[in-house]
């Protein structure tokens, strides 16, 4: 079986800037920077021959390249225990409609629809025994963060191994946008 995601990757200034922030708050175990990423859709476990199918419809989206910026950043997880710490993103319709564009292609191959809202971020921590003050601290002292934009030439299927150190992640297949 293999688990899933389609995702975007980050280019390397992106990763630096934010692994320079990622200090300083015990509890947390900080995300690799070279795993920094915006998921587009959790896939999840499927086997060699759904995988296929997945690389496939996939290959057939259409969309054009577009820019996309992060900033601020926040949380996930109720307010009192908070699980997850993200850097967010401006608001991008692209980046909405090449989520949607991926959602229903899956759904056609027969995929059950993600059953979340889409919340475009990229995940910098996971909160083990966090001190609740010094997460919401760290928030808040990087809730004006703000790098430069990139530009979203690609999007990739990355399969997840899931280990205790962290997860590792391999880019499967890269598909291109394309300018109409």
């Amino acid at each position: 079986m293999l688990r899933l995601f389609a995702g975007i990757a980050l280019p390397p200034e992106q990763r630096l800037t934010l692994s320079t922030i990622c200090r300083g708050v015990p509890g947390v175990r900080w995300v690799d920077p070279g795993n920094y990423h915006v998921t587009l859709r959790f896939i999840g476990e499927v086997d060699e021959g759904v995988a296929a199918d997945i690389d496939e419809v996939l290959a057939g989206i259409d969309r054009p390249p577009f820019d996309l910026a992060i900033a601020g950043t926040g949380l996930f997880g109720p307010d009192e225990k908070p699980r997850v710490i993200f850097a967010g993103l401006d608001r991008c319709d692209a980046l909405g409609q090449l989520r949607d564009k991926i959602e229903t292609r899956l759904m056609r191959i027969g995929l059950a629809p993600e059953g979340r809202r889409f919340t475009p971020h990229v995940t910098l921590g996971n909160v083990q025994n966090g001190n609740l003050i010094e997460i919401r601290r760290f928030v808040a002292e990087h809730t004006l963060l703000r790098l430069t934009g990139f530009r979203v030439e690609a999007f990739h299927l990355v399969r997840s191994y899931l280990t205790k150190g962290g997860s590792i992640y391999e880019d499967v297949a890269e598909y291109p946008l394309r300018s109409r």
